[in-house]
């Protein structure tokens, strides 16, 4: 028996021709699936058919009709080409850490509608925590799927690095955090470790890609108003940073860095200093979502008590699908720049309390409580943006207004409390989990 042959030895991993081949792969499929041949074809094409137009037309004398048919069919060539064109040009590709939070699942919405192929970076947990993508979720054997989903960690190195050379990405979004401020008390170091350190390891990440394959690659990082703290408002792009909480000490730790890597490496990276943006998806251990879904429950009958922390902090809250609009237009712009993305308008939790129990007709006076445990070791009294950069430079403004906020999160949760209502009157849940 003859020996069995020894295989081709392997060729080592190499980034450039990688991202070359994911580059051609997309081009192809995306030309195929369009059914459209490539331009130098439907350029011969047309050349050939407007000479076959001319001899017919010639033949059949009627030369003084070819001026006009020809001049019609070449701006309908051109048309049709320049259309051609625009379905060849290969998606562009976005990578997100964070894709799972309210951010990001509102991200990823507004960029699949422009068109874009969208990965996400998310941990791996035994309990599911994708539902804020359920909506949007493709299965990826189907062809037609756009978003995708790998396991990573922002505290894993490794894995970021392998994912930016494997995706090529042309835009990353840092939006990747324990953004709890009042966890970042419990938990300091893994706060910093995740909110700082994982900036920095991404911003390597996306560098060392750069240097590798030459390839350009844009990168946002989320910042947070709470990195002014007690500094006073209006607070801009030059504001002096006073942080308050580990949370807003790692931000400032994650803006520098992203400011070091544009300027020691040219990076086009840019800083989304982005005040309180909240929505029907934000987490429920957050002040506002915890108001309106608690008005849901006690307006239908599932809770009676709301306890709460300091109520006079007041804070600069906009619709968190407005601002992810800016954070997209940061990274369209000719030059890196950091930016506030504001309301320009502040209100205290006590408002908040009055406009959410408010739209449902009940006073929060009858049903909130004062819990000493709610207070943060340090807090930040006044938040409030001045957003004039973002206007001028990207031409953004918020389209929801104070009160439309409220209402949008009051009315989703109160959707919600009805059909927990319906759980609890057959049994499936308990109605008295909450006080």
């Amino acid at each position: 028996m003859a020996p069995p042959e020894t295989p081709p030895p392997r060729l080592p991993y190499h980034p450039v021709k990688a991202c070359m081949m994911r580059f051609m792969g997309r081009l192809t499929k995306h030309a195929r699936k369009s059914g459209h041949c490539s331009p130098p074809e439907r350029g011969a094409e047309s050349v050939s058919f407007l000479g076959r137009l001319k001899d017919r037309q010639t033949r059949q004398g009627s030369s003084s009709k070819i001026s006009s048919s020809l001049g019609e069919y070449q701006e309908v060539i051109k048309s049709k080409m320049a259309e051609t064109k625009q379905q060849l040009e290969p998606l562009r590709v976005a990578l997100i850490s964070g894709i799972t939070g309210q951010d990001g699942s509102y991200l990823t919405e507004f960029l699949l509608a422009k068109g874009y192929e969208v990965h996400g970076i998310i941990r791996r947990s035994s309990n599911f925590n994708t539902q804020r993508l359920e909506h949007l979720y493709i299965d990826p054997h189907n062809s037609s799927a756009r978003m995708k989903l790998h396991y990573g960690d922002l505290t894993d190195a490794s894995s970021l690095r392998k994912w930016v050379d494997t995706i090529c990405p042309d835009e990353v979004y840092n939006l990747g955090a324990q953004s709890h401020v009042g966890v970042s008390f419990e938990n300091p170091d893994y706060t910093a470790d995740v909110v700082a350190t994982g900036a920095l390891r991404l911003l390597e990440a996306v560098r060392t890609h750069i240097e590798t394959t030459g390839r350009k690659v844009k990168y946002y990082q989320a910042g947070s108003s709470e990195m002014y703290g007690a500094t006073p408002p209006p607070q801009d792009e030059t504001t002096i940073f006073h942080p308050r909480s580990p949370y807003a000490v790692s931000k400032v730790a994650a803006h520098w860095y992203t400011v070091n890597y544009r300027e020691a490496y040219g990076l086009f990276a840019c800083n989304g200093i982005l005040f309180n943006h909240e929505s029907p998806r934000r987490g429920e251990n957050f002040v506002t979502r915890k108001i309106t879904r608690a008005v849901g429950r006690i307006k239908i009958g599932l809770q009676k008590k709301l306890f709460l922390g300091n109520l006079q902090a007041s804070r600069d809250w906009g619709f968190a699908g407005d601002y992810v609009e800016a954070m997209w237009l940061m990274l369209q712009q000719d030059k890196p720049d950091d930016y506030v993305v504001a309301t320009e308008d502040s209100h205290t939790v006590e408002e908040f309390l009055e406009a959410a129990f408010g739209y449902v007709g009940l006073n929060w006076k009858d049903y909130v409580a004062i819990d000493p445990r709610y207070f943060r070791p340090s807090e930040v009294d006044n938040l409030r943006g001045s957003a004039a950069k973002a206007r001028e430079a990207l031409g953004w403004k918020p389209k929801v207004d104070f009160k439309q906020l409220v209402a949008m999160m009051v009315e989703s949760d109160l959707e919600r409390a009805k059909r927990e209502k319906v759980l609890a009157d057959n049994g499936f849940i308990d109605a008295h989990q909450q006080p």
